[in-house]
């Protein structure tokens, strides 16, 4: 009984040659055995013996000979012939192994291909063409079956690049006993109808397309920055060291217009400088002004508690330049006079003239 048990390997490929292999060092060791097959029925069957052996450190393993008929027995014996170790007799169209698709060829169409091969004279219908494909960002194949010998698919991106193979496969049970596929098919790369030669510059493109954007994001990211924090250096700016405004402005046409001369400047702008004065002095500073100017009023014959700054008739009939240019700094709270108009002025106010 135990020489039932032996497994053998059965391959027909593609019905021209037969392959039978066995497991010689576990089922024959240190036994070079004999292999002997027919594919004649009946009483009378004529046995040859193997002529191309396959070895396994020196001892047969196995045969590989031609397929002459769609019945095979074979027998194993010892070294010389003399006795029978295993036979067997099977259907050799039940382990048929197809050859590679021929003449493979893809049309295109907007996002779907169609991939086609050569019919096989021989059961073409129990043969299936496979596809398989997969893009350089896929981790797997993704498979599409279909009768012998065209199968198409659809949802392809124009913008990939995407690898082909494809195989043929012997239908089980109908028409094998064991699942047999050819070997796969040359691998090709496409895109978008285009042949190339790989797919290695849709990986790089991807890889400089993911840096650009990573840097463009960066940039943006920091400039958004530098806006927040310049609008709020800006406040911290303005809360710490506030703007003090420039009188220069309030005279500018004392030396657009008069040259720096003074007594021409106040003549002529008498109104303007009581308008300024309205402006910029705060309420308290008017109402205390007016106070101060009662109580100069009635303290004149007591003494003067403030300090008056008067530009006399005489003044006028000095020095050219000295009357031109005159730098006047009053003291905190005291009262400037000029040509009979009296300003007040505090300590964080000044006059350049």
């Amino acid at each position: 009984g135990w020489k039932d048990a032996i497994n053998t390997t059965i391959i027909n490929f593609n019905n021209e040659k037969m392959q039978i292999t066995w497991a010689t060092r576990e089922l024959f060791p240190n036994e070079n055995v004999s292999f002997l097959y027919t594919f004649d029925e009946g009483k009378h069957k004529v046995w040859k013996p193997c002529t191309t052996y396959l070895l396994d450190q020196d001892y047969n393993s196995g045969c590989l000979f031609k397929t002459e008929g769609p019945t095979l027995a074979i027998s194993i014996r010892n070294s010389n012939g003399s006795e029978e170790l295993y036979s067997k007799k099977f259907k050799a169209d039940f382990y048929i192994k197809p050859n590679r698709p021929e003449n493979v060829t893809f049309f295109w169409k907007e996002d779907t291909v169609t991939v086609s091969c050569n019919k096989p004279e021989r059961a073409a219908w129990c043969l299936r063409l496979e596809l398989q494909y997969k893009s350089k960002f896929d981790k797997h194949w993704q498979s599409r079956t279909s009768k012998c010998c065209s199968v198409a698919e659809q949802g392809f991106d124009p913008r990939k690049c995407y690898s082909f193979r494809v195989r043929l496969r012997r239908l089980v049970p109908h028409c094998n006993i064991l699942n047999y596929s050819s070997d796969w098919e040359a691998e090709t790369f496409w895109r978008n109808g285009t042949l190339l030669d790989s797919c290695d510059d849709d990986i790089t493109s991807q890889s400089n397309t993911i840096i650009i954007l990573s840097c463009s994001l960066a940039v943006l990211l920091m400039m958004v920055i530098l806006l927040i924090l310049l609008c709020k250096w800006q406040r911290v700016q303005m809360s710490v060291l506030p703007a003090v405004p420039d009188p220069k402005y309030l005279f500018a046409d004392l030396f657009n217009d008069h040259n720096g001369n003074l007594q021409e400047w106040l003549d002529k702008n008498d109104h303007v400088v009581l308008q300024t004065k309205l402006e910029y002095e705060e309420p308290e500073s008017i109402t205390e002004a007016e106070s101060q100017q009662e109580d100069g009023k009635n303290s004149d014959k007591q003494g003067p508690l403030e300090k008056n700054f008067t530009f006399s008739g005489a003044a006028e009939n000095n020095d050219g330049k000295a009357a031109e240019i005159a730098c006047l700094i009053p003291t905190p709270n005291t009262m400037a006079s000029f040509a009979g108009i009296h300003i007040l002025r505090n300590d964080d106010m000044y006059v350049m003239l």
